[in-house]
Protein backbone atom coordinates (compact mmCIF):
# COMPACT_ATOMS: atom_id res chain seq x y z
CA UNK A 1 0.00 0.00 0.00
CA UNK A 2 1.11 3.44 -0.83
CA UNK A 3 0.30 6.79 1.65
CA UNK A 4 -0.12 8.75 -1.53
CA UNK A 5 -2.49 9.17 -4.79
CA UNK A 6 -0.14 9.22 -7.57
CA UNK A 7 -0.53 11.84 -10.17
CA UNK A 8 -2.26 10.59 -13.64
CA UNK A 9 -4.24 12.01 -16.66
CA UNK A 10 -7.62 13.68 -15.71
CA UNK A 11 -10.84 12.53 -17.65
CA UNK A 12 -10.92 13.78 -21.07
CA UNK A 13 -12.58 17.07 -21.44
CA UNK A 14 -15.70 16.85 -23.76
CA UNK A 15 -15.65 19.05 -26.99
CA UNK A 16 -17.53 22.57 -26.62
CA UNK A 17 -20.74 22.23 -28.77
CA UNK A 18 -20.52 18.42 -28.76
CA UNK A 19 -23.85 16.40 -28.01
CA UNK A 20 -23.83 15.50 -24.20
CA UNK A 21 -23.35 11.34 -23.75
CA UNK A 22 -25.45 9.35 -21.64
CA UNK A 23 -24.31 8.80 -18.10
CA UNK A 24 -22.52 4.86 -18.82
CA UNK A 25 -24.69 1.68 -18.07
CA UNK A 26 -24.62 0.62 -14.42
CA UNK A 27 -22.94 -2.73 -13.46
CA UNK A 28 -25.27 -3.68 -11.46
CA UNK A 29 -29.52 -3.74 -12.08
CA UNK A 30 -31.68 -1.73 -10.39
CA UNK A 31 -33.55 -4.85 -10.10
CA UNK A 32 -31.85 -6.93 -7.91
CA UNK A 33 -31.28 -4.68 -4.81
CA UNK A 34 -35.52 -4.18 -5.14
CA UNK A 35 -35.57 -7.51 -4.72
CA UNK A 36 -33.25 -7.84 -1.64
CA UNK A 37 -35.21 -4.95 0.04
CA UNK A 38 -38.55 -6.72 -1.07
CA UNK A 39 -37.57 -10.01 0.38
CA UNK A 40 -36.26 -8.26 3.62
CA UNK A 41 -39.25 -6.83 4.22
CA UNK A 42 -40.94 -9.64 3.99
CA UNK A 43 -39.13 -11.63 6.44
CA UNK A 44 -39.48 -8.90 8.87
CA UNK A 45 -43.63 -9.24 8.33
CA UNK A 46 -43.10 -12.89 8.68
CA UNK A 47 -41.15 -12.55 11.68
CA UNK A 48 -43.93 -9.84 13.54
CA UNK A 49 -46.90 -11.79 12.33
CA UNK A 50 -45.15 -15.46 14.11
CA UNK A 51 -47.50 -15.16 16.51
CA UNK A 52 -50.39 -15.57 14.42
CA UNK A 53 -48.61 -17.69 11.53
CA UNK A 54 -47.44 -20.32 14.10
CA UNK A 55 -49.96 -22.56 14.83
CA UNK A 56 -49.84 -23.20 10.84
CA UNK A 57 -46.42 -24.43 11.23
CA UNK A 58 -47.45 -26.83 14.72
CA UNK A 59 -45.76 -24.16 16.68
CA UNK A 60 -46.47 -22.46 19.54
CA UNK A 61 -47.55 -18.95 19.32
CA UNK A 62 -46.79 -17.95 22.86
CA UNK A 63 -43.34 -17.74 21.90
CA UNK A 64 -43.97 -14.61 20.46
CA UNK A 65 -42.53 -12.73 17.40
CA UNK A 66 -38.85 -13.84 15.94
CA UNK A 67 -36.43 -11.42 17.05
CA UNK A 68 -33.51 -13.34 18.19
CA UNK A 69 -30.32 -13.22 16.61
CA UNK A 70 -31.12 -16.72 14.40
CA UNK A 71 -34.00 -14.98 12.69
CA UNK A 72 -31.87 -11.92 12.01
CA UNK A 73 -29.10 -14.06 10.12
CA UNK A 74 -31.95 -15.89 8.27
CA UNK A 75 -33.17 -12.33 7.21
CA UNK A 76 -29.33 -12.18 5.64
CA UNK A 77 -29.32 -15.87 4.10
CA UNK A 78 -33.01 -15.00 2.48
CA UNK A 79 -32.18 -11.72 1.15
CA UNK A 80 -28.64 -12.40 0.03
CA UNK A 81 -30.24 -15.86 -2.06
CA UNK A 82 -32.93 -13.86 -3.04
CA UNK A 83 -30.16 -11.80 -5.00
CA UNK A 84 -28.22 -14.21 -6.14
CA UNK A 85 -30.96 -16.32 -7.47
CA UNK A 86 -32.63 -13.34 -9.38
CA UNK A 87 -28.54 -12.04 -10.95
CA UNK A 88 -28.35 -15.54 -12.25
CA UNK A 89 -31.81 -16.16 -14.00
CA UNK A 90 -32.78 -12.51 -14.72
CA UNK A 91 -29.86 -10.60 -14.84
CA UNK A 92 -27.55 -13.73 -16.19
CA UNK A 93 -24.49 -12.05 -14.61
CA UNK A 94 -22.86 -15.29 -14.72
CA UNK A 95 -22.78 -14.94 -18.86
CA UNK A 96 -20.99 -11.75 -17.96
CA UNK A 97 -17.23 -11.71 -19.74
CA UNK A 98 -16.28 -9.52 -16.56
CA UNK A 99 -16.49 -12.84 -14.33
CA UNK A 100 -13.62 -14.37 -15.98
CA UNK A 101 -15.25 -17.47 -16.60
CA UNK A 102 -16.21 -19.34 -20.12
CA UNK A 103 -18.93 -21.58 -19.35
CA UNK A 104 -18.61 -23.50 -23.20
CA UNK A 105 -15.13 -24.84 -22.77
CA UNK A 106 -14.45 -26.51 -18.80
CA UNK A 107 -10.73 -27.83 -18.43
CA UNK A 108 -10.35 -31.54 -17.80
CA UNK A 109 -10.22 -32.13 -13.83
CA UNK A 110 -7.02 -33.06 -13.50
CA UNK A 111 -5.67 -30.07 -15.32
CA UNK A 112 -7.97 -27.91 -13.04
CA UNK A 113 -6.46 -29.34 -10.00
CA UNK A 114 -2.97 -28.25 -10.91
CA UNK A 115 -4.24 -24.82 -10.16
CA UNK A 116 -6.83 -25.18 -7.83
CA UNK A 117 -4.52 -27.30 -5.02
CA UNK A 118 -2.54 -24.22 -4.92
CA UNK A 119 -5.74 -21.79 -4.67
CA UNK A 120 -7.02 -23.99 -1.89
CA UNK A 121 -3.44 -23.61 -0.19
CA UNK A 122 -3.96 -20.09 -0.01
CA UNK A 123 -7.34 -19.85 1.21
CA UNK A 124 -6.60 -22.06 3.78
CA UNK A 125 -3.89 -20.41 5.18
CA UNK A 126 -5.81 -17.20 4.52
CA UNK A 127 -8.78 -18.59 6.75
CA UNK A 128 -5.87 -19.41 9.51
CA UNK A 129 -4.33 -16.38 9.47
CA UNK A 130 -7.86 -14.17 9.86
CA UNK A 131 -8.93 -16.51 12.94
CA UNK A 132 -5.30 -15.90 14.43
CA UNK A 133 -5.93 -11.89 13.86
CA UNK A 134 -9.30 -12.60 15.42
CA UNK A 135 -8.18 -14.40 18.32
CA UNK A 136 -5.72 -11.75 19.31
CA UNK A 137 -8.53 -8.38 18.88
CA UNK A 138 -9.35 -8.52 22.00
CA UNK A 139 -12.50 -6.07 20.63
CA UNK A 140 -13.93 -9.43 19.14
CA UNK A 141 -14.23 -11.13 22.63
CA UNK A 142 -16.40 -8.62 23.76
CA UNK A 143 -19.92 -6.96 23.51
CA UNK A 144 -21.16 -7.31 19.99
CA UNK A 145 -18.58 -8.68 18.57
CA UNK A 146 -19.28 -12.16 20.37
CA UNK A 147 -22.20 -13.05 18.69
CA UNK A 148 -19.97 -12.64 15.22
CA UNK A 149 -17.73 -14.46 16.67
CA UNK A 150 -19.86 -17.04 17.22
CA UNK A 151 -21.36 -17.16 13.67
CA UNK A 152 -18.30 -17.05 12.38
CA UNK A 153 -17.16 -20.28 14.43
CA UNK A 154 -19.66 -22.24 13.28
CA UNK A 155 -19.02 -21.46 9.30
CA UNK A 156 -15.17 -22.47 10.33
CA UNK A 157 -15.42 -25.85 9.52
CA UNK A 158 -18.05 -25.90 6.55
CA UNK A 159 -15.87 -22.84 4.77
CA UNK A 160 -12.67 -25.24 5.21
CA UNK A 161 -14.81 -27.93 3.63
CA UNK A 162 -16.70 -26.70 1.10
CA UNK A 163 -13.82 -24.21 -0.88
CA UNK A 164 -12.54 -27.71 -1.97
CA UNK A 165 -15.53 -28.32 -4.47
CA UNK A 166 -15.91 -24.94 -5.22
CA UNK A 167 -12.59 -24.39 -6.52
CA UNK A 168 -11.81 -27.77 -8.17
CA UNK A 169 -15.19 -26.94 -9.87
CA UNK A 170 -14.56 -23.14 -10.31
CA UNK A 171 -10.85 -23.71 -12.03
CA UNK A 172 -12.39 -25.69 -14.42
CA UNK A 173 -14.20 -22.70 -16.06
CA UNK A 174 -12.01 -19.88 -15.12
CA UNK A 175 -10.07 -18.40 -18.30
CA UNK A 176 -7.27 -17.22 -16.18
CA UNK A 177 -7.44 -19.07 -13.38
CA UNK A 178 -4.03 -18.15 -11.80
CA UNK A 179 -5.54 -15.10 -9.85
CA UNK A 180 -4.60 -13.23 -6.33
CA UNK A 181 -5.26 -16.70 -4.60
CA UNK A 182 -3.24 -18.95 -6.84
CA UNK A 183 -0.23 -16.10 -6.54
CA UNK A 184 -0.52 -16.08 -2.89
CA UNK A 185 -0.48 -20.13 -2.78
CA UNK A 186 2.43 -20.57 -5.25
CA UNK A 187 4.20 -18.54 -2.56
CA UNK A 188 3.59 -20.54 0.24
CA UNK A 189 4.45 -23.79 -1.86
CA UNK A 190 7.36 -22.18 -3.97
CA UNK A 191 5.98 -24.07 -7.23
CA UNK A 192 5.97 -21.47 -9.53
CA UNK A 193 7.44 -17.93 -10.19
CA UNK A 194 4.79 -15.48 -8.42
CA UNK A 195 3.77 -12.13 -8.59
CA UNK A 196 3.86 -10.31 -5.52
CA UNK A 197 1.71 -7.71 -6.40
CA UNK A 198 -0.73 -9.92 -6.92
CA UNK A 199 -0.27 -11.27 -3.41
CA UNK A 200 -0.84 -7.75 -2.29
CA UNK A 201 -3.77 -8.01 -3.83
CA UNK A 202 -5.09 -11.40 -2.25
CA UNK A 203 -4.41 -9.79 1.25
CA UNK A 204 -6.12 -6.11 0.44
CA UNK A 205 -9.04 -8.27 -0.86
CA UNK A 206 -9.34 -10.53 2.12
CA UNK A 207 -8.12 -7.81 4.98
CA UNK A 208 -11.09 -5.76 3.92
CA UNK A 209 -13.71 -8.84 3.69
CA UNK A 210 -12.46 -10.03 6.89
CA UNK A 211 -12.63 -6.99 8.66
CA UNK A 212 -15.90 -5.73 7.49
CA UNK A 213 -17.86 -9.01 7.60
CA UNK A 214 -16.62 -9.50 11.56
CA UNK A 215 -18.37 -6.01 12.20
CA UNK A 216 -21.31 -6.29 9.85
CA UNK A 217 -22.49 -10.01 11.25
CA UNK A 218 -21.80 -8.56 14.66
CA UNK A 219 -25.05 -5.67 13.82
CA UNK A 220 -27.23 -7.62 12.73
CA UNK A 221 -29.21 -8.67 15.54
CA UNK A 222 -29.71 -5.66 17.18
CA UNK A 223 -31.54 -3.00 14.64
CA UNK A 224 -33.62 -6.67 13.79
CA UNK A 225 -34.78 -7.11 17.47
CA UNK A 226 -35.95 -3.65 17.26
CA UNK A 227 -37.97 -3.31 14.51
CA UNK A 228 -39.68 -6.76 14.54
CA UNK A 229 -40.96 -5.96 18.61
CA UNK A 230 -41.47 -2.25 17.57
CA UNK A 231 -44.81 -1.37 18.18
CA UNK A 232 -45.51 1.14 15.32
CA UNK A 233 -48.85 2.06 16.91
CA UNK A 234 -47.86 3.71 20.27
CA UNK A 235 -45.36 5.80 18.12
CA UNK A 236 -47.58 6.95 14.84
CA UNK A 237 -48.15 10.17 17.06
CA UNK A 238 -44.89 10.92 17.94
CA UNK A 239 -42.51 12.49 15.60
CA UNK A 240 -39.48 12.08 18.01
CA UNK A 241 -40.25 8.53 18.26
CA UNK A 242 -41.52 7.35 15.01
CA UNK A 243 -38.47 9.14 13.71
CA UNK A 244 -36.63 7.00 15.55
CA UNK A 245 -38.36 3.65 14.73
CA UNK A 246 -38.03 5.02 11.12
CA UNK A 247 -34.03 5.49 11.40
CA UNK A 248 -34.08 2.18 12.74
CA UNK A 249 -35.82 -0.12 9.95
CA UNK A 250 -33.67 1.75 7.44
CA UNK A 251 -30.52 1.49 9.24
CA UNK A 252 -31.48 -2.40 9.25
CA UNK A 253 -31.98 -2.37 5.42
CA UNK A 254 -28.35 -1.27 4.86
CA UNK A 255 -26.64 -3.31 7.46
CA UNK A 256 -28.56 -6.39 5.73
CA UNK A 257 -28.37 -5.67 2.05
CA UNK A 258 -24.59 -4.59 3.33
CA UNK A 259 -23.84 -7.89 4.73
CA UNK A 260 -25.25 -9.66 2.08
CA UNK A 261 -22.56 -7.65 -0.07
CA UNK A 262 -19.19 -8.85 2.10
CA UNK A 263 -20.44 -12.38 2.07
CA UNK A 264 -21.63 -12.64 -1.60
CA UNK A 265 -17.84 -11.91 -3.53
CA UNK A 266 -18.38 -14.72 -5.98
CA UNK A 267 -16.88 -14.56 -9.51
CA UNK A 268 -19.87 -16.86 -10.77
CA UNK A 269 -22.44 -13.75 -9.61
CA UNK A 270 -19.35 -11.14 -11.19
CA UNK A 271 -19.54 -9.75 -7.46
CA UNK A 272 -15.74 -10.75 -6.45
CA UNK A 273 -13.15 -8.37 -5.63
CA UNK A 274 -11.17 -6.51 -8.68
CA UNK A 275 -9.28 -5.15 -6.45
CA UNK A 276 -8.68 -3.14 -2.86
CA UNK A 277 -7.82 0.06 -2.78
CA UNK A 278 -3.81 0.04 -3.10
CA UNK A 279 -3.68 3.51 -1.31
CA UNK A 280 -2.82 3.47 2.47
CA UNK A 281 -4.55 7.25 2.95
CA UNK A 282 -8.09 5.09 1.99
CA UNK A 283 -6.99 2.56 4.30
CA UNK A 284 -6.50 5.22 7.08
CA UNK A 285 -10.10 7.30 6.13
CA UNK A 286 -12.21 4.27 6.61
CA UNK A 287 -10.65 2.56 9.62
CA UNK A 288 -11.17 5.62 11.51
CA UNK A 289 -14.88 5.06 10.75
CA UNK A 290 -15.48 1.96 12.45
CA UNK A 291 -14.58 -0.11 15.46
CA UNK A 292 -12.41 -0.19 17.76
CA UNK A 293 -10.86 2.78 15.75
CA UNK A 294 -13.62 4.73 15.78
CA UNK A 295 -14.39 4.82 19.43
CA UNK A 296 -10.75 5.84 19.99
CA UNK A 297 -11.08 8.83 17.72
CA UNK A 298 -14.90 9.66 17.66
CA UNK A 299 -16.65 8.11 20.66
CA UNK A 300 -17.65 9.15 24.32
CA UNK A 301 -14.20 10.86 25.54
CA UNK A 302 -12.70 10.06 21.98
CA UNK A 303 -10.09 12.91 20.61
CA UNK A 304 -12.49 14.31 18.23
CA UNK A 305 -16.49 13.59 20.17
CA UNK A 306 -18.38 15.87 18.76
CA UNK A 307 -21.59 15.46 20.81
CA UNK A 308 -20.25 16.98 24.35
CA UNK A 309 -23.03 18.39 25.84
CA UNK A 310 -25.53 18.15 22.98
CA UNK A 311 -29.15 17.20 23.19
CA UNK A 312 -30.60 16.82 19.89
CA UNK A 313 -33.06 17.83 17.82
CA UNK A 314 -35.91 16.37 19.62
CA UNK A 315 -34.88 18.32 22.60
CA UNK A 316 -34.96 21.55 20.94
CA UNK A 317 -38.07 21.43 18.71
CA UNK A 318 -40.09 20.10 21.37
CA UNK A 319 -43.29 21.86 22.03
CA UNK A 320 -43.19 22.88 18.41
CA UNK A 321 -45.06 19.88 16.69
CA UNK A 322 -45.08 21.35 13.20
CA UNK A 323 -41.22 21.60 13.21
CA UNK A 324 -40.49 18.81 15.14
CA UNK A 325 -42.54 16.70 12.39
CA UNK A 326 -40.98 18.73 9.38
CA UNK A 327 -37.49 17.81 11.36
CA UNK A 328 -38.22 14.14 11.64
CA UNK A 329 -39.16 13.47 8.02
CA UNK A 330 -36.09 15.32 6.44
CA UNK A 331 -33.79 12.80 8.63
CA UNK A 332 -35.78 10.41 7.56
CA UNK A 333 -35.15 10.87 4.00
CA UNK A 334 -31.55 11.57 4.73
CA UNK A 335 -31.57 8.14 5.99
CA UNK A 336 -33.12 6.78 3.42
CA UNK A 337 -30.66 8.13 1.14
CA UNK A 338 -28.20 6.70 2.79
CA UNK A 339 -30.00 3.08 2.85
CA UNK A 340 -30.83 3.25 -0.75
CA UNK A 341 -26.83 4.16 -1.57
CA UNK A 342 -26.55 0.24 0.04
CA UNK A 343 -29.68 -0.85 -2.03
CA UNK A 344 -28.34 0.18 -4.81
CA UNK A 345 -25.30 -2.26 -5.10
CA UNK A 346 -27.61 -5.11 -4.99
CA UNK A 347 -24.87 -8.39 -3.69
CA UNK A 348 -21.51 -5.69 -4.54
CA UNK A 349 -21.27 -3.49 -1.65
CA UNK A 350 -18.21 -3.36 0.61
CA UNK A 351 -15.95 -0.76 1.50
CA UNK A 352 -12.68 -0.19 0.10
CA UNK A 353 -13.33 -2.70 -2.81
CA UNK A 354 -13.59 -2.25 -6.96
CA UNK A 355 -16.16 -4.50 -7.55
CA UNK A 356 -17.94 -3.05 -11.11
CA UNK A 357 -19.55 0.57 -11.59
CA UNK A 358 -22.64 1.88 -9.89
CA UNK A 359 -24.19 4.52 -11.99
CA UNK A 360 -28.00 4.27 -11.46
CA UNK A 361 -30.36 5.19 -8.20
CA UNK A 362 -28.49 7.70 -5.91
CA UNK A 363 -25.25 7.43 -7.62
CA UNK A 364 -27.32 9.28 -10.45
CA UNK A 365 -27.57 12.67 -8.47
CA UNK A 366 -24.00 12.17 -6.86
CA UNK A 367 -20.78 10.19 -6.80
CA UNK A 368 -21.22 9.44 -2.60
CA UNK A 369 -25.17 9.83 -1.81
CA UNK A 370 -24.39 7.66 1.21
CA UNK A 371 -21.43 9.88 2.56
CA UNK A 372 -23.62 12.94 1.98
CA UNK A 373 -27.12 11.69 3.29
CA UNK A 374 -25.07 10.59 6.50
CA UNK A 375 -23.12 13.87 7.16
CA UNK A 376 -26.07 15.99 6.55
CA UNK A 377 -27.91 13.78 8.86
CA UNK A 378 -25.49 14.43 11.86
CA UNK A 379 -25.27 17.94 11.64
CA UNK A 380 -29.05 18.25 11.61
CA UNK A 381 -30.13 15.32 13.97
CA UNK A 382 -26.97 16.35 16.97
CA UNK A 383 -26.69 20.49 16.10
CA UNK A 384 -22.98 20.55 17.77
CA UNK A 385 -23.89 24.32 17.47
CA UNK A 386 -26.22 24.12 20.40
CA UNK A 387 -24.94 22.98 23.89
CA UNK A 388 -27.19 22.21 27.15
CA UNK A 389 -24.17 23.68 28.90
CA UNK A 390 -24.12 27.34 27.27
CA UNK A 391 -20.10 26.82 26.89
CA UNK A 392 -18.78 28.75 24.03
CA UNK A 393 -15.87 26.27 24.22
CA UNK A 394 -18.44 23.03 24.24
CA UNK A 395 -19.75 25.03 20.79
CA UNK A 396 -16.47 25.95 19.45
CA UNK A 397 -15.15 22.15 19.56
CA UNK A 398 -18.40 20.38 18.88
CA UNK A 399 -18.54 22.49 15.72
CA UNK A 400 -15.11 22.08 14.68
CA UNK A 401 -15.11 18.38 15.16
CA UNK A 402 -17.72 17.29 13.23
CA UNK A 403 -16.30 19.35 10.70
CA UNK A 404 -13.90 17.60 11.20
CA UNK A 405 -15.72 13.75 10.51
CA UNK A 406 -17.08 15.14 7.39
CA UNK A 407 -13.58 15.99 6.33
CA UNK A 408 -12.74 12.57 6.99
CA UNK A 409 -15.44 11.45 4.79
CA UNK A 410 -14.26 13.59 2.23
CA UNK A 411 -10.98 12.18 2.26
CA UNK A 412 -12.32 8.92 1.72
CA UNK A 413 -14.44 9.51 -1.06
CA UNK A 414 -11.26 11.30 -2.82
CA UNK A 415 -9.16 8.36 -1.97
CA UNK A 416 -12.21 5.76 -3.31
CA UNK A 417 -12.24 8.14 -6.65
CA UNK A 418 -8.95 7.67 -7.01
CA UNK A 419 -8.80 3.96 -6.67
CA UNK A 420 -11.52 3.79 -9.06
CA UNK A 421 -10.27 5.92 -11.48
CA UNK A 422 -7.11 4.25 -11.64
CA UNK A 423 -9.33 0.84 -12.19
CA UNK A 424 -11.78 1.26 -14.79
CA UNK A 425 -12.69 3.16 -18.10
CA UNK A 426 -16.16 3.42 -17.22
CA UNK A 427 -15.72 4.81 -13.93
CA UNK A 428 -13.48 7.86 -15.30
CA UNK A 429 -16.69 8.23 -17.98
CA UNK A 430 -18.97 8.29 -15.23
CA UNK A 431 -16.83 10.66 -13.23
CA UNK A 432 -16.62 13.13 -16.53
CA UNK A 433 -20.17 12.86 -16.61
CA UNK A 434 -21.11 13.85 -13.07
CA UNK A 435 -19.06 16.60 -12.98
CA UNK A 436 -21.16 17.96 -16.18
CA UNK A 437 -24.88 16.52 -15.56
CA UNK A 438 -25.14 15.83 -11.99
CA UNK A 439 -27.71 17.43 -10.27
CA UNK A 440 -25.68 17.80 -6.62
CA UNK A 441 -22.28 17.04 -8.18
CA UNK A 442 -22.43 19.43 -10.79
CA UNK A 443 -22.93 22.63 -9.02
CA UNK A 444 -20.64 21.88 -6.74
CA UNK A 445 -17.50 21.01 -9.25
CA UNK A 446 -18.52 24.45 -11.07
CA UNK A 447 -18.20 26.42 -7.52
CA UNK A 448 -14.63 24.71 -6.55
CA UNK A 449 -13.51 25.42 -10.55
CA UNK A 450 -14.28 29.07 -9.64
CA UNK A 451 -12.83 29.18 -6.55
CA UNK A 452 -9.44 27.10 -8.01
CA UNK A 453 -6.20 29.74 -7.72
CA UNK A 454 -5.39 30.57 -11.13
CA UNK A 455 -2.81 28.62 -12.45
CA UNK A 456 -2.91 25.86 -9.48
CA UNK A 457 -2.72 21.82 -10.78
CA UNK A 458 -5.79 20.49 -10.01
CA UNK A 459 -5.76 16.93 -8.02
CA UNK A 460 -5.63 14.31 -10.70
CA UNK A 461 -7.05 10.30 -10.10
CA UNK A 462 -4.96 7.79 -9.65
CA UNK A 463 -3.28 6.03 -12.51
Amino acid sequence: MTAHMPIASSPPARRRGAPARPIPASDVSTSVGLVGLATLLAWIAFCRAWPQIAPVFGADPASGVLSGPLAALAAMALTGLAMGIWSVVVDKVHLRPSTGIDWSNPRPIDQAMETASTKIAALWVTYGVLAGLFCLGRWYWDGQYLFSMQVLGWAAIPLFVLCVPYVIWLDRYMIRPRDHAWHFGAMLLRREAWDPHEVKKHWRAWIIKGFFSAFMISILPFGFRAVVEADFGAVLGNPVMLGVLLFELLFVIDVQIGTVGYLLTLRPLDAHIRSGNPFLAGWVAALLCYPPFVFAFMGNGGVIQYENNTAGWGHWFAGNEPLLWAWAAILVALTAIYAWATVAFGIRFSNLTYRGVLTHGPYRFTRHPAYLSKNLFWWLSVMPFITVSGSTVDVIRNTIFLGVVSGIYYWRAKTEEAHLLGEDEKYRDYFEWMNRHGIVTAPLHRLLEKLKPKGAIAPQPAE
